[in-house]
């Protein structure tokens, strides 16, 4: 009898403190006045062959916050098969009403043989990918800048592409990789970010043992920070890599009032 009450017991804990925080999305509410007053929901590392947190959940957190763009940060999948479970989540994205959608690809990302089949898929699902290039969307300037991590990323490009009207106005910047900001150069007003996963794991000392860049060795591997070029946001993502775990780490998506 001991035994058993034991086993159940090992069994909730390990469901509320590895399993839980993959399902029980949080959200962060940021501000950074940028003089916009739009509202940004930010999707980042969604990792469809490991991801709990359900379409529906994102579709009723949509219409119930109302934004006025979803931005995703990259890192979809590993995988071409798991391309038929992200048309499903991007079906819970396309509305009604129909929100404008943007994207820059990760790390993982490149991992398939052919990238162009996801990037179609984004595409015929109304996201726009952006790669190292702008788009003016009035108030404000979206710059997609692609992934740093696998040195896809060329700003410059991006920049170039800006005329004068367009270098005056507010400019936003998408990255996959935060440590993009210790090599960048280009000042921008926001950066939106993801790749670290809040740690996923948050245990001491994580960042020696895996390698994610010098930035999260630096102890800054979530939320609001600034650099000389701007102020930049780090999410901790909703799906996970590696292990379908994570610890004291709750899934999240961001709402960016600006």
């Amino acid at each position: 009898m001991f035994t058993v009450f034991g086993i159940v017991l090992a069994a909730v804990l390990l469901y509320l403190l590895f399993i839980l925080p993959t399902q029980w999305l949080k959200v962060e509410r940021v501000r950074v006045d940028l003089g916009l007053h739009k509202k940004v929901l930010q999707l980042s590392d969604l990792h469809m062959e490991r991801v709990r947190v359900l379409p529906n959940q994102l579709k009723k957190l949509i219409e119930k916050e109302k934004p006025d763009y979803i931005f995703l940060t990259g890192d979809f999948l590993d995988t071409e098969p798991a391309l038929l479970r992200l048309k499903e989540y991007l079906s819970a994205l396309s509305g009604p009403p129909v929100i404008p959608r943007y994207a820059v690809l990760g790390n993982h990302d490149y991992r398939l043989p052919k990238v162009k089949r996801l990037i179609d898929v984004l595409q015929s699902g109304g996201v726009c990918v952006l790669r190292n290039e702008a788009v003016d969307l009035g108030d404000f300037v979206l710059l997609g800048i692609d992934d740093y991590g696998t040195y896809h990323d060329n700003a410059a490009k991006a920049y170039q592409d800006l005329d004068e009207t367009q270098v005056r106005k507010t400019q936003i910047v998408l990255q996959h990789d935060p440590n993009y900001i210790l090599k960048n150069t280009w000042p921008f007003d926001y950066l939106l970010s993801g790749h670290l996963h809040g740690k996923q794991l948050n245990l001491p000392f994580i960042f020696w043992i895996q390698n994610m860049g010098p930035l999260p060795r630096m102890g800054i591997y979530k939320g609001l920070h600034t650099c000389p070029q701007g102020p930049y946001y780090i999410s901790k993502g909703i799906g996970q890599s590696g292990w379908n775990v994570r610890f004291l780490v709750r899934s999240e998506v961001t709402v960016h009032e600006v």
